[in-house]
């Protein structure tokens, strides 16, 4: 007999297509609203910017690629932080 699951971690990608296919969140909109200042930002040499009450870090992972949203007043969270330190040192 299979033992059931009594855990299941539901990905960040699952929920976004969710939200986009059942809700009709424009996710390529939102992208677009977050990517234009994060490109003038990374133009003039910023490692992360303000959009509304979120920040955008844009170093890390892949140059030119905004990879952290925080909310204002917070930090990274520590796995976040972690796994930034991680790449940026190059070990998976």
């Amino acid at each position: 007999m299979k033992r059931r699951a009594t855990e299941l971690t539901v990905s960040d990608h699952a929920v976004l297509r969710y939200l986009e296919r059942e809700h009709g969140i424009d996710v390529e909109a939102i992208r677009s609203h977050l990517a234009g200042p994060a490109l003038r930002a990374a133009e003039l040499g910023a490692i992360a910017v303000q959009v509304e009450h979120i920040k955008l870090v844009i170093r890390a992972v892949e140059p030119g690629r905004a990879v952290v949203v925080t909310t204002l007043g917070r930090t990274v969270p520590a796995t976040n932080a972690r796994r930034l330190q991680e790449t940026d040192e190059g070990t998976p």
